[in-house]
């Protein structure tokens, strides 16, 4: 499978100030990456972060150029910090299929939604499985696979 060479952390959400920040849409929960000095690739072009703050939990940042509200904020996917044993990007899940133990392909991942208590794979096939150990009983990246416990699948 040929994978992108960048990763989308956010995108240019409402502008916050009158200095050109602008408050980060959808922002990736890996802080680093909107760091003062950090970089972001915009419509293909290399941007500098210039300034970082944070409004009602979200971050505002300043790029030493303009950029159009709605671009897709990137980053280099060899720049990501290795994930911990039991964690992963929500890209490395999308496309993964996701079959029960011991029975059906219940679909593939399309996104990895946040929940209240936990995250939710939502699949192609309009399920919606928790991501808790109970459930996940293993992700496979190399395989393209997540095995889930059965009993998960049924409607509630």
């Amino acid at each position: 499978m040929n994978e992108p060479d960048t990763v989308v952390v956010g995108k240019v959400g409402k502008s916050h100030g009158l200095d050109g920040s602008f408050v980060v849409e959808d922002a990736s929960e890996t802080p680093e990456v909107f760091a003062v000095g950090a970089k972001l690739v915009v419509e293909g072009e290399e941007v500098t972060v210039l300034g970082l703050r944070h409004a009602r939990g979200r971050p505002v940042i300043r790029l030493d150029r303009r950029v159009a509200r709605g671009a897709s904020l990137q980053v280099p996917r060899d720049a990501l910090a290795e994930t911990a044993e039991g964690e992963y990007y929500v890209f490395q899940l999308v496309g993964l299929q996701v079959q029960e133990e011991g029975g059906d392909v219940l679909g593939v991942v399309t996104d990895v939604a946040p929940g209240v208590a936990n995250d939710v794979l939502e699949l192609d096939s309009g399920l919606l499985l928790p991501m808790v150990e109970e459930c996940v009983l293993s992700v496979d990246l190399e395989a393209r696979c997540i095995l889930v416990a059965p009993g998960f699948s049924a409607a509630g």
